[in-house]
Formats: structure tokens, sequence, C-alpha cells
């Protein structure tokens, strides 16, 4: 997916809700600064970042990487093909991460799941609201949490209040891949 179109889409939402930057700096707790470059960016901000804004904007997170305007109906199952998840960084975020959304058809959920490829550097923490399930399906995960370092291997998974500041870096050979759940406390 282009990240472009991401940002454009934050901004696009924004718009159309006549919300201020102002307003959704108070609204998500981010500095009206930085989402001023994120919707000049090229770049999508990190997941949890992504997850600030939608809530910030009353909308769930999916709504950014989909340009088909579906009814946002509840519903009781949603199935995603392997073929039809959504990659988010491609070509990778500006911290190293790619995600694929696993839920993105599901409208107004309490979790969010991808599946996360990890880069090798330690770039930023991420601090955000909810919960945080990790597991490692392939390679080895460098977690820090609270300024704490764990070592996770395949196999092996971590769940954290996501509200601490924390981050992970893969380590070996190959990048580290993992199921990532994020659970948000607030459903659209």
């Amino acid at each position: 997916m282009d990240e472009r179109f991401i940002v454009k889409k934050i901004k696009e939402f924004r718009l159309s809700r006549n919300i201020s930057l102002d307003k959704l700096a108070n609204l998500t707790g981010l500095t009206k600064g930085y989402l001023s470059r994120i919707e000049n960016s090229t770049k999508a901000p990190p997941v949890s970042t992504l997850a600030k804004i939608s809530q910030g904007l009353g909308i769930d997170i999916t709504q950014f990487f989909s340009d088909n305007l579906r009814s946002l109906q509840p519903m009781n199952i949603s199935i995603v093909k392997r073929n039809e998840r959504l990659e988010v960084g491609g070509r990778g975020t500006p911290y190293g991460y790619i995600y694929e959304a696993l839920a993105h058809k599901k409208p107004g959920k309490n979790m969010e799941p991808y599946i996360i490829t990890i880069g090798f550097d330690r770039t930023a923490d991420f601090q955000h609201e909810g919960e945080e399930f990790l597991f490692v399906i392939e390679g080895k995960l460098e977690h820090f949490y609270k300024g704490k370092r764990y070592i996770l291997e395949e196999g092996d998974s971590v769940y954290f209040d996501a509200n601490i500041p924390h981050s992970g870096r893969s380590l070996g050979n190959k990048k580290t891949k993992l199921l990532m759940v994020i659970y948000s406390y607030k459903r659209i």
C-alpha cells in the first residue's frame, strides 16, 4: 500500500469533520507540529500513532487503508484471506517495521491484529493507550519494556500495558516476524 494514500486519508478525514490541527492535537495527545508533519509527509506514521489519530477523529483505523467507503455496520464475523491482507509500510516505515493488517474488514473492533516484521535497529520507543500482545513467529526479538531488556525467540510471547514505553529490534541475521495484537479500550 502506498503510504502517501494513508497520509492523504488522515487529512481528508480531519477536514471532513471540521477538526483543526489544534483540536486533533488535544484529542490525541500528539503535538500540532507532529500532526502537521504527518499530513505533509510521504510516509505513514507508526500504527500506534495511527490508532491515536483514528480515535481522535472518531473513525476505525482501517478506514485509513481503504478507499472503499463500505458500510460500517456491525458484523459478527470478518474473514481476510491471505491475499487480502493490507500491507502498511511496504518499503518499511521510518522505524523499519512492516505491518500487514489482518482484520481490516471488521469495523468497530477493540483489537487490531497485524503481522509485523521488525528491523535490526532500535530507533524509537512507542507508547500508546491499550494493551499489546506479541507472538514471535520466526526470528529472535530483543524487546525493551520499562527500561528492561528481554529476549524472545520463536514461539515466545509477551503481553503488556502499551502505555509504558516499549520497542524492539531483530537479533541475528534474519528479521523477526511477529503476530501483534493491539487492544484499544475505546470501541468506535
